[in-house]
């Protein structure tokens, strides 16, 4: 026994080096530390910052803070800004920016301010050390920002104020830091400010012209997600290094690759999701045990001297950020959970505060002193882990108090389930189909999405059922990438359209997204027997759509509305679904309508959709689509918006919508959208029927006729 125990040797030693164990312990803090903090109701990260304080050198010694916690940490950093910048809404950006600048200016000046003071009144600092040191007070790191992610909350006014206030507040800490460090190396001179502002509006203007079209080629081109994930990786640590190589710190440039990436990369789309999945599960996680790691919780004990300055630093960041926060809230008149959320996002200090701490703690005085001395550096590690505890526990309480009352909002305000139903018949056009019906559902809702696959009775039915199995499987895989359950419906009919029409009953589906028929001969019509047969069987509104190029890179929508579409039952249905796609795809939608019609469109919006990019103008003549062809470039998304006959706002001019779509728009991509309508379909007839010819359409051209005479006469 004592010969097999010497042959085993173990060879455990503290800090562990093994980069198998060192990555095992990592993944066991970030699996196990939520777990068992959560029945606690101690916020995730501030799990993740206590697991560093224990194992790292200053607690049991079990890691030792190597390379791969500098590398991984800085990954998390740039992902936590980058993340913000990405997940921010820009509609909502541009309507508060003004209100993020004041709360950035305020959250910089107000503890700049009262930090000076206390540093030269109560601590006793030169003057430089005191404005380097109140610097520090100004800066704060979005630490919190994970839990408004998982509260769903992250496209929120409040979240939005504080996110863009950081970028501005670690702007000015940044550029205080870099005056300070030049001055002390000698580099400083009158005109070393002002160069070193020019550089980074420099750099920044080149990142938001040069990243969005290098990013929108590539989205053009690449439709594989790994290959698009490591793309927009290299294109963060592009800007962070572009913004390193002129002197600032790097997380600026991951911020402002996320804000000009953000219109390409739709909240829901699965890339979307897998760069939040790989950013929480593990760089974020990795950069928090990292910052744990530096805490050194028994000097802090030791040194009075040390807690003097730690208190001073702590009661005078947190009482600077809440100061800004509340005259930010007064002045724009918000609600105080609104206050409490930007507070407890802006006063965690962690990133631009340790690189202030170490620039100024390696700086050597003629005297042969530090500028910034070890009782800083102490009291700087307590400012982290107070500020830290802070900002998560009241992000943490804001985050539960804005989701109970949207529950509530939502719950008063309920409205009807609305379903889409997507055929998923041609495998070609399938992920675009997926991703229009990610773009137009209300995210907020589950069981909204049904993929269906029809198979008829023929000779080849076995095989037309494995493909359909196929087909479904892939909508399955890229509804599950973005994070969205996608129902699938495999089924057997007598033809097509009637599985359509039978799936759509059973699964009280409102919607129904089907892609453009190809034209495969000189007689075949232009929508197909399908699309015909189902406009003519249902009266749930129909999107016919063809994209040529991906759905998330479309730069506009182009909505041309006839007259008194207004009346249509399903008029808000479909207004409601082309505002959600300009806001997921971050784009503009421009209506194009009579004047009446562009006025209950414009009510609508600025009632219900307000952050909306909307434009509106007058469309005179429906009866020819040639005056849109100068409007609608390759980029861009037509939706024609048609009726069924005898609906209100049907007009005989769409008879000729087919050969105007084939003869105008052949290189476009086209939506032709048909608004539900009440009751149940009573005439198997359409626009694109060839009986087209009725009387109805003779009376039409009347009316019409008369109404331009009257109007060119008055």
């Amino acid at each position: 026994m004592e010969e097999l125990l010497n042959q085993i040797d173990f060879d455990i030693h503290f800090p562990i080096t093994d980069p198998t164990w060192i990555f095992f312990l990592v993944l066991v803090i970030i699996l196990f530390a939520p777990i068992l903090l959560e029945r606690l109701r101690i916020p995730h990260i501030i799990g993740m910052i206590l697991a560093g304080v224990v194992v790292g050198e200053h607690g049991f010694n079990i890691l030792a803070r190597d390379s791969s916690f500098e590398l991984f940490g800085k990954v998390g950093l740039y992902y936590i800004m980058f993340l913000a910048g990405l997940e921010m809404n820009m509609e909502d950006f541009k309507s508060i920016r003004v209100k993020a600048t004041v709360l950035g200016l305020l959250a910089f000046v107000i503890p700049l301010g009262i930090g000076i003071w206390a540093n030269l009144g109560l601590l006793g600092y030169g003057l430089m050390t005191s404005i380097l040191l109140a610097s520090m007070y100004a800066s704060h790191t979005l630490i919190a920002y994970p839990i408004v992610i998982r509260y769903g909350i992250n496209r929120q006014r409040a979240v939005s104020i504080a996110v863009g206030g950081t970028a501005v507040t670690d702007t000015l800490t940044l550029l205080v830091l870099a005056v300070i460090a030049g001055m002390h190396k000698d580099e400083i001179s009158d005109m070393f400010v002002l160069w070193m502002v020019l550089k980074v509006l420099i750099l920044s203007i080149a990142i938001m012209y040069t990243f969005p079209r290098i990013g929108r080629w590539f989205f053009r081109r690449y439709n594989d997600l790994v290959v698009q994930y490591i793309f927009v990786m290299a294109m963060v640590f592009m800007g962070a290094g572009l913004m390193e190589l002129v002197g600032m710190e790097g997380i600026l440039g991951a911020f402002l690759t996320g804000l000009v990436l953000n219109r390409l990369i739709p909240h829901v789309s699965p890339l979307m999701s897998h760069l939040e999945f790989v950013g929480n599960a593990l760089f974020i996680p990795y950069f928090l045990i990292g910052v744990g790691m530096l805490i050194n919780v028994n000097v802090l004990f030791g040194h009075l001297d040390s807690l003097k300055v730690a208190g001073v630093m702590i009661v005078v960041a947190l009482l600077g950020k809440w100061i800004a926060s509340w005259l930010t809230q007064k002045i724009y008149k918000m609600r105080a959970v609104e206050r409490e959320l930007m507070f407890g996002l802006s006063n965690a200090q962690a990133a631009a505060t340790l690189a202030a701490v170490l620039v100024g703690y390696g700086i050597i005085l003629p005297d042969g002193s530090r500028l910034l001395n070890e009782d800083v550096l102490n009291g700087t590690i307590l400012l982290i882990l107070v500020t830290c505890v802070v900002s998560s526990f009241i992000t943490e309480h804001a985050a539960k108090r804005i989701v109970m009352s949207d529950v509530e909002m939502k719950d008063e305000n309920a409205e009807k389930q609305e379903k889409f139903l997507i055929p998923v018949a041609n495998p070609g056009t399938l992920e675009n189909l997926i991703n229009l019906a990610l773009v137009v559902r209300d995210e907020k809702r589950f069981n909204n999405l049904v993929a269906l696959s029809v198979t008829n009775d023929s000779n080849d039915s076995v095989k037309q059922e494995m493909k359909g199995k196929r087909n479904l499987e892939r909508a399955g895989q890229i509804a599950a990438a973005a994070n969205v359950e996608l129902e699938t419906v495999s089924r057997f009919d007598l033809n097509i359209t009637a599985g359509i029409l039978h799936t759509a009953k059973e699964h009280q589906v409102t919607n129904i997204i089907i892609g453009l028929h190809y034209k495969a001969s000189i007689v075949d019509s232009f929508f197909g027997s399908l699309t015909e047969n189902l406009l003519k069987n249902t009266y749930l509104q129909v999107m016919v759509a063809r994209f040529l190029i991906p759905v998330n890179t479309l730069r506009r929508i182009i909505v041309a509305v006839p007259p008194k579409a207004e009346f249509e039952h399903g008029f808000m249905m479909w207004v409601t679904h082309m505002c959600r796609m300009s806001s997921q795809l971050g784009c503009r939608v421009h209506f194009y309508a009579h004047l009446q019609t562009l006025g209950y469109i414009r009510g609508y919006i600025l009632k219900k959709h307000k952050d909306t990019r909307a434009v509106y103008s007058e469309l005179d003549n429906w009866d020819d689509l040639l005056l849109l062809t100068g409007q609608v470039n390759f980029d861009h998304l037509l939706v024609l918006v048609s009726a069924r006959r005898g609906s209100i706002s049907y007009d005989s001019s769409f008879e000729r919508l087919p050969m105007q779509v084939s003869k105008y728009f052949n290189n476009n991509s086209v939506m032709l959208l048909y608004p539900g309508q009440k009751g149940d379909p009573v005439e198997s007839l359409s626009f694109a029927d060839p009986r087209g010819l009725a009387e109805t359409q003779y009376y039409d051209k009347v009316g019409n006729w008369l109404y331009k005479w009257f109007r060119k006469d008055s």
